[in-house]
């Protein structure tokens, strides 16, 4: 093992750390920790395991990786975290381990920003390059999918799933789940229309983004109920993957989905289905 950890530093001969992994002043590494090559743990984090963090991440003073999930239901089982490569994990980031009746593993993918005081709960899923502001906060059991964006202080239910590309603003409350592609705001949350500047941002060219727009219109726009408005959609984007996405992120919906637009909070909004 090689590297620059200080020696004011508290780490467990059980701990394992590649070459290159630097570790700052009364940082905690716990046992069963696994750190890949070029990781950079600031003064005062604490990462406990079992837990598997991956290469290049940067892991800021105080923040909290590892330890036992907050559910009343956990009993010491061997549950674990595992956090890909070249995450920014900031200041008072919290991201809990899994519990043995949720999966077992709480999981991180690459290139995503947590802001400072942000939340990951036990079991949650998120994928990559999202970005989590300050204070954003996942609920037990919840799913990020890539390139979504949560604005600060905003909070998903348990079980609750963010799509693809979607911008949640700030002070948004989830109760039900947050449409791909489209920008959802408020304590009663309302779409604001589509992602555009996101997706352009990670590379979707004009006429993906057009055919995300008319699908997305479709389906709130249009008049119909989720049903008939998906059946829609199948037919008229046949094969169009996006869409199919799109499709199968609201059918998947537990909670049902935010179709509510503003001034137009109704009997529909928040619900997959009539």
């Amino acid at each position: 093992m090689s590297g620059a950890i200080d020696r004011r530093a508290a780490v467990d001969p059980g701990a394992r750390l590649a070459d290159g992994v630097v570790v700052g002043a009364f940082a905690v590494i716990g046992e069963g920790v696994e750190i890949g090559e070029g990781t950079q743990v600031g003064a005062g984090a604490t990462i406990l395991g079992p837990a598997k963090i991956g290469r290049e991440n940067r892991i800021y003073p105080h923040a909290c990786l590892g330890t036992d999930p907050q559910d009343l239901k956990y009993g010491g089982e061997r549950v674990t975290l595992e956090v890909g490569d070249r995450n920014l994990i900031r200041e008072f980031v919290t991201i809990h381990r899994g519990t043995a009746k949720g999966g077992g593993v709480t999981r991180v993918g690459s290139d995503n920003l947590f802001m400072v005081y942000s939340h990951v709960a036990h079991d949650c899923q998120v994928g990559d390059r999202t970005i989590f502001a300050n204070n954003a906060t996942l609920a037990g059991h919840c799913e990020v999918h890539d390139d979504a964006t949560i604005g600060a202080f905003s909070a998903l239910q348990p079980f609750g799933r963010i799509g693809r590309h979607a911008y949640i603003g700030g002070f948004t409350r989830l109760l039900s789940d947050p449409l791909p592609f489209v920008k959802t705001i408020g304590l009663r949350p309302v779409v604001l229309g589509v992602n555009r500047i996101g997706m352009s941002r990670k590379g979707y060219d004009a006429e993906r983004v057009r055919q995300i727009t008319a699908a997305v219109r479709i389906f709130l726009r249009s008049g119909l109920n989720s049903t008939q408005a998906i059946a829609r959609l199948e037919s008229e984007f046949a094969g169009q993957p996006d869409v199919a996405y799109f499709v199968e992120f609201v059918r998947a919906a537990r909670h049902g989905v935010v179709r509510a637009l503003p001034g137009r909070h109704g009997d529909d909004a928040g619900h997959g289905d009539e």
